[in-house]
């Protein structure tokens, strides 16, 4: 009898210490947002549903921190990664930089780039080819069009946001290579992705001269740009998140881009002992950027505009059309 009770309190034991065991493996993980805020509805939004999904998932928390400057994002990795941090997720091109020097100092914590590239055995960078999503949604704004005259607003005046715009013309002049397109930038600091304002007088003064499709890509900004469309009878296209619940009727499509997904991936990736460094890249082929037709906008894509698009997705992913990415040093062809 003692030696099964003996027994039997071992096994408890040995439970107990499992159980702590077990907690003590969940990782500790982060997120830090860029200037446009966990609230964009867009960009920083996408990668906080994916850290959500995440937790919803495996009841595994996150911290999330928002940098108002890029000043900030330094001190604000190295402060995570003093707290043993296993993952940090920086949201934003503009953090890369930061995340190259503090990588260094804290070999032990991993990091992930959205939108960047930091380089080192304890970094990861996701990259996007946003410019194969915003061809297709060129060749939905060329279609849709009345007037032949197509709009482009982007946030921030950088070679990603231009790749935007080219693989948006790309597309519209593939449909229709006498389409007018029209495009500006809020600004060339990181506040043009936070200025609605400068956002929808862009979009008003591309109405004025004729243009009645709009491709806002531009964080917070994008959001004026959006409901000056609303506004005026035009129609927009949002981006990176899926934007047509937004104003229903006047949202063409969105081009979103899966940073929900990267997000989700990295954390179960750390969760499951299998993430590795280096560089990834997601295009149509991978799911990393698609165009959307849901009950939001399925009256404005008629069956014509979907079969074409789709169509342009198909050769995209088989290879039959090449999409040029300006970033590379290509020079924009249209």
């Amino acid at each position: 009898m003692k030696l099964k009770r003996l027994c039997l309190t071992v096994m408890s034991l040995f439970a107990v210490v499992s159980a702590a065991s077990a907690v003590a493996a969940d990782p500790k993980l982060a997120v830090i947002y860029d200037a446009g805020g966990k609230f964009d509805k867009s960009f920083n939004q996408s990668a906080s549903e994916g850290a959500e999904r995440f937790k919803k998932e495996t009841k595994i928390s996150f911290l999330e921190v928002q940098v108002a400057s890029d000043t900030q994002t330094e001190q604000v990795l190295r402060n995570l990664a003093r707290k043993k941090i296993d993952l940090i997720a920086a949201i934003g091109f503009a953090q890369s930089q930061a995340v190259q020097n503090i990588a260094k100092e804290f070999p032990n914590t991993k990091f992930v780039v959205i939108d960047g590239v930091a380089t080192g055995n304890n970094v990861s960078s996701v990259l996007f080819k946003e410019q194969e999503g915003s061809y297709l949604v060129g060749v939905a704004a060329a279609m849709a069009s009345k007037s032949k005259k197509i709009g482009f607003v982007g946030g921030m005046d950088i070679p990603l946001i231009r790749t935007f715009s080219c693989g948006y013309a790309q597309g519209a002049k593939a449909v229709d290579a006498k389409v007018e397109i029209t495009s500006n930038m809020v600004g060339t600091t990181t506040s043009a992705w936070n200025d609605p304002a400068k956002g929808g007088e862009l979009a008003r003064a591309q109405f004025e001269r004729g243009v009645d499709v709009v491709f806002a890509a531009a964080g917070g900004s994008g959001m004026g740009t959006l409901q000056t469309a609303k506004e005026k009878g035009k129609l927009a296209i949002g981006v990176d998140s899926n934007q047509n619940y937004l104003y229903p009727g006047t949202m063409l499509t969105s081009m979103v881009k899966r940073v929900d997904q990267a997000i989700y991936d990295s954390f179960m990736q750390i969760k499951n002992g299998d993430w590795k460094p280096g560089i990834i890249n997601k295009g149509l082929k991978e799911g990393g950027v698609d165009w959307v037709v849901d009950k939001d906008n399925r009256a404005l894509i008629t069956p014509e505009i979907e079969k074409r698009v789709n169509a342009a997705k198909q050769d995209i992913i088989s290879g039959k059309v090449k999409v040029i990415d300006s970033r590379d040093g290509s020079k924009c062809p249209v």
